[in-house]
């Protein structure tokens, strides 16, 4: 009894150390926006970046970006993602309140999943689409939704992100997961011109890539 007291006295005086931590690239939490930030919370640079999961020019810069943006700026804890998602069909409708329902703990791997295998799913939704995309009467929103997840491989996604299929039937069961969805798509209208788009520390930038944004994140001091 000693002995576990001793041990007991042990575990509670050590601190938390770097390696019990959660690597910043995979912490997330809710920002007043509605929307995720990823990374430092308390990061000196923060970027959000206004997107669309059925955008190609977005998945673009995912894929452009991440070895430095992800892997090192974010990782470093000098610079914060916040991840504000306008809606430009029914699959980024469905896609973005997978993403959002994902929670804190699985969005970072959610979202880069979506842009990883977007090209892939665009084209099962296509496909999908043409062949049963019209929804029966009687079908309700949390029905078709889930529909639409399912055929365009959006549940597969979900699942592949660490979302068990109860969670994703809750997530479209819950109106006011979608109307977050779609308050923070509105908050976005007439503000940009296209996605991707981002502010820099509050500044606006638009119409610009991976190679053009990352001079300006280090002149704010992206490390």
């Amino acid at each position: 009894m000693k002995k576990l007291l001793a041990l007991a006295a042990i575990a509670l005086a050590a601190p938390l150390t770097a390696a019990t931590q959660r690597p910043w690239t995979a912490t997330a939490a809710l920002a007043p926006s509605g929307s995720y930030v990823i990374g430092n919370p308390k990061a000196k640079v923060k970027l959000i970046e206004y997107v669309s999961y059925t955008c190609p020019h977005c998945a673009h810069f995912s894929r452009d970006s991440a070895p430095v943006l992800k892997d090192k700026m974010i990782a470093s804890g000098s610079t914060s993602l916040e991840v504000r998602s306008s809606v430009h069909d029914r699959y980024d409708l469905v896609a973005a309140t997978l993403a959002r329902c994902s929670g804190p703990a699985l969005f970072p791997k959610m979202h880069d999943l979506l842009f990883a295998r977007q090209d892939q799913w665009l084209k099962q939704a296509v496909t999908f689409d043409q062949a049963q995309g019209q929804a029966p009467a009687g079908t309700s929103q949390s029905q078709m939704m889930r529909k639409l997840a399912d055929g365009a491989g959006l549940t597969a996604i979900a699942k592949a992100a660490g979302m068990s299929d109860a969670a994703i039937a809750a997530c479209f069961a819950k109106e006011a997961n979608v109307a977050s969805t779609l308050k923070v798509a509105q908050s976005i209208q007439g503000k940009i011109s296209g996605t991707p788009a981002f502010e820099l520390n509050g500044t606006l930038i638009e119409n610009t890539g991976w190679a053009e944004l990352e001079p300006k994140l280090r002149a704010a001091g992206a490390k």
